[in-house]
Parts: C-alpha cells; sequence; structure tokens
C-alpha cells in the first residue's frame, strides 16, 4: 500500500516502517499517526517491526505547521489530535502481537520521542537525542510520555526532561537505562534489523505475550501478575512453536520456530 508520510518495507519476516518526511525532519501530522497505525493492522507474516526515520532525524514531534491556527488557539485542537489521532497510535504500538524495534537515527522530540520509547529494544545512532520540548512551548508531554519516561527512568530524570526540556544524547540514555543501545551512526540499522531477525525467527507466540505481560503486571500487584503469567503461559503452551521447542530440546537440537 502506498503512504504520503510513511514508507512500508517488508523484508523478509520484518516489516520496516519509515517516517518519510525527511524535509520536515519526519515531525509527525495527525495523518502520519493514523499510517502508522495503518501499517500495523495486517503484517502479513511479518513477526518483528522496525520503525526509523528518513533522512538526518527519527522524529522531530507533532507537526505544528500542519495544525495550523488550531495550534496556537487553544487545547480543544490538541485534545482532539490526541484522542483520535496519536493516542490511537500509541495504544497500537502497546498492544502489537510481535516484537517492536525502534532504530532512532536523530532527534527523537515531542511524540517522536514517544514513538521512539515504545520499541521493545530502542537502538539510537550515537548523534540521536530525545527531548522532551514542550515545556519550551508552554505544553506538557502527551504520547503516553508521562506514562513510559517515569517507568524507565524514575520519577526525577523523567521530570528533569519535562520541566527543563532539555537534550538526552543516545549515550547518556543507555545509561539512564532509557534504551536499549547507543551505537555507531553507520552501523544502526545493520544492528536493528540482525536484532529483529533474530526476534522474528525465535517463538513469536511466546514473544508477542511477553510484551503483553510486562504492560499488564506494570500496572498490577503480583498476585494479579502471577495469574497473567499463568494464562500468557497457557496461550503459549498451546502454540506449535511451544511443541516444537520442548521437542528440540529432548532432541538436543537448535529449534525451529514459525511464529504460530
Amino acid at each position: 500500500m502506498s503512504y504520503e508520510t510513511i514508507r512500508v518495507e517488508n523484508l523478509g519476516l520484518v516489516r520496516r516502517i519509515v517516517l518519510n518526511r525527511p524535509e520536515r525532519l519526519n515531525a509527525c501530522p495527525p495523518n502520519m499517526a493514523v499510517e502508522i497505525g495503518d501499517a500495523l493492522y495486517d503484517l502479513e507474516g511479518a513477526r518483528a517491526v522496525v520503525i526509523t526515520g528518513e533522512g538526518r532525524a527519527f522524529c522531530s514531534g507533532a507537526d505544528l505547521a500542519a495544525t495550523g491556527k488550531r495550534s496556537v488557539a487553544g487545547g480543544a485542537g490538541s485534545y482532539k489530535a490526541l484522542t483520535e489521532h496519536y493516542n490511537p497510535m500509541i495504544a497500537k504500538l502497546s498492544r502489537l502481537g510481535v516484537p517492536l524495534i525502534t532504530a532512532v537515527n536523530g532527534p527523537a522530540a515531542g511524540v517522536g520521542c514517544s514513538i521512539a520509547l515504545m520499541g521493545d529494544f530502542v537502538l539510537a545512532a550515537k548523534s540521536a537525542y530525545f527531548l522532551q520540548a514542550f515545556v519550551n512551548i508552554g505544553l506538557v508531554p502527551d504520547g503516553g510520555a508521562s506514562w513510559v519516561l517515569p517507568r524507565l527512568i524514575g520519577k526525577s530524570r523523567a521530570l528533569q526532561m519535562m520541566m527543563l526540556g532539555e537534550r538526552v544524547g543516545a549515550e547518556k540514555a543507555e545509561e539512564w537505562g532509557m534504551i536499549y543501545k547507543a551505537v555507531d551512526d553507520a552501523a544502526l540499522m545493520d544492528e536493528a534489523m540482525a536484532l529483529a531477525e533474530r526476534l522474528a525467527n525465535g517463538p513469536t507466540v511466546a514473544l508477542g505475550v511477553m510484551r503483553q505481560n510486562v504492560a499488564r503486571a506494570l500496572e498490577t500487584d503480583l498476585p494479579a501478575a502471577l495469574l497473567i503469567e499463568a494464562e500468557g503461559q497457557w496461550k503459549a503452551g498451546d502454540s506449535a512453536d511451544a511443541a516444537e521447542g520442548i521437542k528440540a530440546f529432548l532432541e538436543k537440537r537448535k529449534a525451529d520456530f514459525k511464529g504460530v
């Protein structure tokens, strides 16, 4: 399918989504959020997803120019854009049934930072940075930033990013535990695709349950988390990959997972 703001590439078992507005540093208007969600609707056999940006940025945030007067005319327009476009995209990323890798090739600001941090594995070029720029224009973080950042780096550092509006470079982000790894710029896509292919060849049902279990466990207590795990184990245990994995273990060979 052809899109206006993104490019979708099916590379074997991996679907790569490229934010494709390099002339705007991949700023994200509402229709880009809709297109990202659409590109995740039917993965057509893809067993891992990579999201990256075209050109020298990952995503510079919501495109204020695209919203015109609404961006400076009060909060109603922002509320509508968030609830109808951006929030459904973030929810779609969070509920994805396969591993998600984000390859942050440059600045990830505003909602672009939120998109980046939805990855199960966030790889960032060493020249990249993460920015909660809202305070600089009198707004508040959105796109799930208020939820994800304190869970990744704690309340103190999350508020530092939000209230000071200062850049956090890739290497500091790795040091803080905000991302998986900072890598040399030239190696970013090779490393991201190698990791995606490794995950795509794994037991997809189990991997999908893992990401769902962790998200749910963050919102509950231990007894409830134990039940969530048991239910997830039931689902994974009924998969063909579980049967193959156990058989391969007993036969002392590498398992050949099919993603079902």
